[in-house]
């Protein structure tokens, strides 16, 4: 029956389907991106790059606008004991909390979007590539073992983290939540000992204008001889 009747469904089909609205396309994003994170430590101002990192930045902004990072904690502090200090990362995030994750993203490696792991850089964190979602790194320090190495011996070296945008003001506040104490018996694995004790809530996270520059006040001209 459906087979018989099929020929007769079509016209109405296709005028359906020619009434159907388009997707919605995304609104584009400017180039740079400027987000306040307010935590109860201060507040901690990023500038992602979404022309380089677009996928990484759309989805953290996706984050921002529902406010889904509003009421999430930092809830690790990886301190490493080598090179010059501090030396590490602080990690907040969703954690796959089901009210506010959103579906995992594309991988961007460093190779690509040459977003590097500098300190004060913002890196997504995930599990293996394309699994990131809500949880997110800021760095303390230089981690260039962060960024792809498309010679690396491993697919996991050779993938890298995300970064995709660096802190502008505020980096006495991670600092703060790099110095508040940890758990020696929370966490799993590599995690055991980076748990906080106490997790650094981060009250809200919202986008803010970038300032416009003043102009440059144009020198006097110089006076003419009579």
């Amino acid at each position: 029956m459906t087979v018989r009747f099929a020929p007769h469904l079509a016209p109405l089909l296709l005028t359906l389907a020619a009434a159907a609205p388009a997707p919605k396309q995304p609104t584009p994003l400017p180039d740079t991106v400027r987000v306040v994170m307010t935590t109860e430590l201060g507040p901690i101002t990023l500038d992602l790059d979404a022309k380089r990192a677009p996928i990484t930045t759309r989805n953290f902004v996706r984050y921002v606008d529902q406010r889904r990072f509003d009421g999430i904690v930092f809830y690790r502090v990886m301190r490493l004991a080598w090179g010059q200090q501090p030396n590490g990362l602080i990690q907040a995030g969703t954690r796959g909390e089901p009210k506010r994750a959103l579906p995992p993203i594309a991988h961007e490696p460093t190779s690509v979007t040459g977003v590097l792991h500098k300190a004060g850089a913002i890196s997504m964190a995930r599990n293996a590539p394309g699994t990131a979602a809500g949880d997110f790194s800021i760095l303390l320090s230089d981690l260039s073992g962060f960024d792809a190495d498309p010679n690396a011996a491993t697919d996991e070296g050779k993938a890298g983290y995300a970064a995709f945008g660096y802190v502008v003001a505020g980096m006495d506040v991670v600092r703060k939540i790099y110095d508040v104490p940890l758990s020696a018996t929370m966490g799993v694995g590599v995690m055991k000992g980076q748990m906080i004790e106490k997790p650094v809530r981060v009250l809200t996270v919202r986008r803010v204008p970038i300032p416009v520059a003043a102009p440059t006040a144009m020198p006097p001209a110089p006076a003419t001889a009579p």
